[in-house]
């Protein structure tokens, strides 16, 4: 298996990650997992600004907000952004959340992210919201998390966010693995 399949088997958890900070059963450990990346990635695959990210990208998926947080803070550009923004988004910060998207910009993942959504959820009237004209709308989203921030895990609009967020989670993680 080659080191991109290895890390993209850290994202194979038995559930996607909460909207909100609430960690879930059955995740890895921080130290583990920044352990296993950094092993499987070794000396000089990746520039230490991507294997962070990776390793940041790997964490948020397993609720080690903190970890994330602290990575995406310092890469300075529009994938760190992206992290951080994803992070402050489950935090929940919506604002702050709005603020590290605007720092983003147009993404490269966008464009695939708004494909693989309109692929998934088709016309849910959720997801419709997201993608407009094959645009990926992340303030949109950060909005729709927000609104269904107090609904229970098992409400189906809840469950169609998480969905998404995987999605994301997943585009940008090979987003980095590509760079």
């Amino acid at each position: 298996m080659d080191a991109a399949a290895e890390i993209r088997e850290l994202l194979k958890t038995p559930d996607v990650p909460e909207l909100g900070p609430r960690a879930r059963a059955n995740v890895k450990p921080a130290a583990a997992l920044t352990a296993h990346v950094r092993s499987v990635l070794g000396e000089g695959q990746f520039s230490e600004k991507a294997t962070d990210l990776i390793c940041g990208t790997v964490m948020l998926w397993h609720d080690h907000l903190d970890a994330a947080h602290n990575i995406a803070q310092a890469v300075e550009n529009a994938d760190g952004s992206y992290l951080h923004a994803i992070m402050h988004r489950r935090e929940p910060d919506y604002g702050n959340a709005k603020y590290w998207f605007r720092q983003v910009g147009n993404h490269p993942c966008f464009a695939l992210l708004a494909q693989k959504v309109a692929e998934k959820e088709g016309s849910s009237s959720l997801a419709t919201r997201f993608v407009n004209n094959g645009e990926w709308d992340p303030f949109a989203f950060v909005d729709a998390c927000e609104q269904h921030a107090d609904k229970a895990g098992n409400h189906s609009g809840v469950q169609v966010l998480r969905d998404i967020q995987a999605i994301e989670i997943e585009v940008l993680l090979d987003h980095l693995l590509k760079a």
